[in-house]
């Protein structure tokens, strides 16, 4: 146990930190406190000692410097040993058993709309870090507390033991500490290392190049916001991090879920796909996600949500069975009236109507999540050998209208709409990706394979409605003109691809024998 007799305070936000002065000063600890947070302190009638009067010099640098001092750093770095205890009073230092200390606002800055440069960098703090660490490296004999939640656990600890706190305690505060200055510093690491232009953006333009840039190191931590029922399978556990240390995200607040069983590691994976999808199409649009990939989708301009969604549906409707719904409207009662009929695991949407929310109500394991489009990471990250693998998100979607027609005969102008509705949609399917799509309605997908002739067999064999006069997309280009032969024997009459293929020349002769309309876009969008 190390009796707590002095207290350095000094945090910038002041949540609940009257209450631990009051509970310390009624202990017995002097404290000691600087800038704001003293007179707060002494504007309650606390008694309090400035850093100044101890290190006895003033604050200086319109506060830059204030507890950079070894009269500070000395009473916190001292070990309980004669040795330097000797040395304490040799230099008339006094030890400092207990640090509370939080720090400048720096990601709330940075989130602020508004904020100047020159507002994020004075929040970059110096003093507190150091502060902070060097009470965490001692907590042998120094408690260190960074976080307001605890200081109720922290008196109610000192009062049921004379003053004095637990090597335990201690540690786990330090713990805790390190990771609070983790965080801190990889804020603002990536702050000057991801403000330089890397977010690949090249969307509306078909020949956009996108940047190949990226920072020698992306500083990450991970902070845990839930545990999940299970992983990708019941016997595999689970949990969910928000991605802390970047340019001001909080992944934290992507969704809200108002009702539902909690969410499993599928669920998620499966309603980021499925707002990914709708978030591309213009409004209305709803999409069907299953393990991924689009299983129903449909689009119509200003069109009514409940007719979108019957349309949606019937592209695969047995598939669409336990699947989950992502709507880029807010859920009408009409719409909900339409969900309540089949089973879904989850409704995504940018909001619901009171009407539709007690609607759904009545199917208490639905999960309904009002999204939120929250800032993210420029990089998209996976694991794999044992790193991680980095690369822009893929946020390109091409104007169909500048595309190359490299067929003899062009699209129309109802097959252009359909063809750019098909490439979204085929962005979002996993590679090998065929899409069959008319009038705005998704009618068959090819997903997965690894041939493209087979996503093409299989996107007809998906489909439930006709396919003549039907556009198809492919993510990337045709080897052969096998692919495209199959597509018009099944109805297709118009075709969005990359190009790019030494078969090129093959693929759109088959196609001008067909009398089929074919656009190369230059762009290939493979999802693996």
């Amino acid at each position: 146990m190390s009796k707590i007799r002095r207290a350095l305070l000094s945090v910038s936000d002041k949540s609940n930190l009257v209450e631990l002065a009051r509970g310390l000063d009624g202990l017995g600890v002097e404290l000691v406190s600087s800038g704001g947070t003293a007179a707060l302190l002494a504007g309650e009638g606390i008694p309090v000692r400035s850093v100044a009067d101890v290190t006895g010099f003033p604050e200086i640098l319109d506060g830059r410097v204030k507890t950079l001092h070894p009269r500070i750093f000395g009473g916190i770095l001292a070990r309980g040993t004669a040795e330097h205890m000797a040395q304490l009073k040799e230099q008339e230092i006094g030890a400092v058993d207990l640090v509370v200390v939080n720090l400048y606002p720096f990601s709330e800055t940075l989130r602020k709309e508004g904020s100047t440069p020159q507002e994020i960098i004075e929040k970059i703090d110096i003093g507190g870090p150091s502060m902070v660490r060097a009470a965490a490296k001692n907590f042998e004999r120094v408690a260190v507390v960074v976080d307001p939640s605890d200081y109720d656990a922290l008196l109610t600890t000192l009062q049921e033991n004379d003053g004095s706190l637990d090597e335990a305690s201690r540690r786990g505060y330090a713990a805790k500490a390190f990771a609070h200055t983790a965080e801190y510093d990889a804020t603002i690491a990536n702050y000057f290392q991801l403000s330089m232009d890397v977010s690949g953006d090249v969307s509306g333009d078909v020949s956009g190049k996108v940047s190949t840039e990226f920072p020698e190191v992306i500083s990450l931590q991970l902070k845990k916001i839930q545990g999940l029922r299970y992983g990708e399978n019941p016997h595999q556990g689970a949990a969910f991090y928000k991605v802390s240390g970047n340019a001001g995200d909080d992944i934290s607040k992507q969704y809200e879920k108002l009702q539902g069983k909690s969410l499993s590691y599928n669920n998620i994976v499966d309603v980021d796909a499925a707002w990914a999808v709708v978030r591309d199409l213009p409004k209305t649009a709803v999409a069907v996600i299953k393990h991924t990939n689009p299983c129903g989708a449909a689009c119509e301009i200003g069109g009514d949500p409940a007719e979108v969604f019957r349309r949606a549906k019937a592209t695969d409707p047995t598939s669409s069975f336990g699947g989950i719904v992502a709507v880029n409207q807010p859920v009408s009662l009409a719409l909900a009236e339409e969900l309540s009929e089949m089973f879904l695991e989850v409704v995504v949407a940018p909001g619901f109507e009171e009407a539709a929310l007690a609607k759904l109500a009545r199917k208490k394991k639905l999960r309904l999540l009002r999204w939120k489009d929250a800032t993210t990471l420029p990089f998209q990250l996976r694991s794999a050998a044992g790193g991680l693998l980095a690369q822009h998100w893929d946020q390109a979607m091409e104007d169909l209208k500048l595309a190359e027609v490299a067929t003899q005969r062009k699209p129309t102008e109802e097959e252009l709409r359909d063809l750019a509705f098909a490439w979204v949609i085929c962005k979002h399917v996993k590679s090998n990706a065929i899409v069959y799509a008319k009038g705005g309605q998704l009618l068959g997908v090819g997903a997965g394979q690894m041939s493209r002739v087979d996503s093409v067999k299989l996107a007809a064999m998906k489909a439930q409605l006709s396919l003549q006069g039907a556009v198809m997309a492919s993510d990337a280009f045709f080897p052969f003109r096998d692919g495209l032969d199959e597509a018009v024997s099944a109805g297709i009459k118009a075709v969005v691809q990359p190009g790019g293929s030494i078969r090129d020349a093959e693929v759109i002769a088959a196609a001008d024998e067909h009398g089929v309309a074919m656009i190369h876009t230059g762009v290939r969008h493979f999802k693996h």
